[in-house]
């Protein structure tokens, strides 16, 4: 063991492009055990904070992997974050939800969703912004759904396959799920005694040195530090450098065309705090940047925000049909406008932006949705449209039939959308932009706690390559000289 253990080590060290830091040694240890053991529902986790070399360390393990001839299959909740680990893993990556769930059939003969089977022996699954990863409790009220909750699932789907690992990597200073107060798929306690999984922990704390040149990183460890304090006073943050800057409202617009005209529409975001500000940003951006008048028009990018299967039920080249929330598509044209049961609707093709191979398809979207101030169409409205909807199935008779007919109109059926310029924190987690501006909106010393820096640690993440600060406080910037 002890030789086969050396040996593997060297091969993960020998992969990385620099000297590991002493966490990524301790990783570097950890994951040769990982792989050696002959434990049963072997797990590994892996918490790294921003700049501490997660996605290095990742990548490498990967590589070596590969030349081991190791199955790895790559996981991520979003398909952004899953186009972000396919960057710096070299391998392709696929969302959760994609590869764990098959369409099947429901009782009364609707499409609905089940777990898939796991065909893998001995295959390394690697899931990373594990973070956003919902917990188990309770199954889902979503019609067509019977999983439980989405961990629940990923667990029972890797180790359903024999002698199938997982390595769940993320990182814990971020936005927890929304209901949450941690990430419970960091939590080696709560994943030992819920799933009986054999589990470490590896935490990486080191910033990598040369990380600490980029002013994003610099100040998202100023806040990581601060998290971990507890302290809950303005964050310290400090300007000077070329990646981080304040933006005035009034040069936001000269901004954004800036930003769109070097890194295109798909490479800028402006992450605020509420929907409502999140629809006020999106409609500006739309009409004064990129000229568009029409309320939705072909090039539009939208994110879905409540699960949808019907619209995929003819692609019989994905395993499931699921369009899940968070999904960001775009429009390839519209092919009509409609007004029924008093709201607004538009016949489109649309196409998946993260399977750009998969040919467009057509889908209806719930037009009143876009501008809507709430995540999606409340109960309250969805149980009235189905009550409008269904006046029109009256002479099918009995009750069920109706149902059966409403859940397959496609008014019922339509797609809820929202603009995908603008997000908020929890719909930008898990992925990253080469820009990103932050709104600071209504902020008093008050209302600053650990939510809100946790808010802003994972904001300030989601930059790749230039970070803006817009309105932002004069407090935030303490050794900034005032004008």
């Amino acid at each position: 063991m002890n030789d086969a253990l050396d040996q593997l080590e060297g091969q993960i060290l020998s992969a990385f492009p620099h000297a590991p830091t002493p966490g990524q040694e301790r990783l570097i240890h950890a994951s040769a055990r990982f792989l050696l053991s002959d434990r049963p529902r072997c797990a590994l986790i892996i918490r790294g904070y921003a700049g501490t070399g997660k996605t290095t360390s990742v990548g490498a393990l990967v590589r070596v992997l590969a030349q081991q001839g190791v199955p790895t299959v790559l996981l991520a909740p979003t398909g952004r974050a899953a186009k972000v680990m396919e960057r710096y893993a070299g391998i392709p990556a696929s969302t959760i939800h994609r590869r764990i769930y098959v369409q099947t059939r429901s009782r009364d003969g609707q499409p609905a969703t089940a777990l898939a089977p796991n065909p893998l022996t001995g295959a390394v699954f690697i899931v990373d912004e594990a973070s956003m990863i919902g917990e188990s409790g309770g199954r889902s009220d979503e019609a067509g759904f019977s999983y439980r909750s989405l961990l629940d699932d990923l667990i029972e789907y890797v180790y359903s396959g024999e002698n199938c690992r997982l390595i769940l990597v993320g990182d814990d200073a971020q936005l927890p799920p929304i209901g949450c107060d941690t990430s419970p798929a960091l939590d080696e306690p709560g994943l030992r005694s819920g799933f009986y999984l054999t589990i470490a922990t590896i935490r990486l704390t080191d910033v990598v040195r040369q990380e600490l040149d980029s002013g994003i990183l610099f100040n998202a460890h100023r806040l990581r530090l601060q998290l971990e304090s507890g302290d809950t006073s303005f964050p310290a943050l400090q300007l000077g450098f070329p990646d981080f800057k304040q933006l005035d409202g009034y040069d936001l617009q000269e901004a954004l065309e800036d930003l769109h005209n070097r890194y295109g529409e798909d490479g800028v975001v402006v992450i605020t705090r509420s929907n409502k500000r999140a629809n006020l940003f999106n409609q500006q951006i739309r009409v004064r940047v990129l000229w568009q008048e029409e309320d939705l028009n072909a090039g539009d990018r939208l994110m879905v925000v409540k699960n949808n299967y019907h619209w995929l039920a003819q692609a019989t080249s994905l395993p499931n049909t699921l369009l899940a929330n968070g999904d960001v598509v775009e429009i390839v044209r519209i092919t009509k406008r409609f007004e029924r049961y008093g709201q607004s609707f538009a016949e489109a093709e649309i196409r998946l932006i993260d399977l750009p191979e998969e040919q467009p398809f057509a889908v209806v979207i719930h037009l009143s949705v876009l501008n809507y101030e709430g995540a999606s169409l409340p109960h309250a409205e969805l149980q009235a449209l189905f009550d409008a909807v269904a006046e029109d199935y009256v002479h099918l008779g009995d009750k069920r039939s109706i149902a059966k007919a409403v859940k397959q109109d496609p008014c019922y059926q339509a797609l809820q959308v929202k603009f995908a310029w603008s997000l908020t924190c929890h719909k930008a987690q898990g992925g990253q932009w080469p820009a990103v501006i932050i709104d600071q909106g209504y902020l008093t010393e008050e209302l600053i706690d650990i939510a809100f820096l946790r808010w802003l640690y994972t904001a300030f993440t989601r930059a790749e390559k230039e970070l803006y600060l817009l309105n932002f406080d004069n407090a935030f910037f303490p050794d900034t000289p005032s004008a």
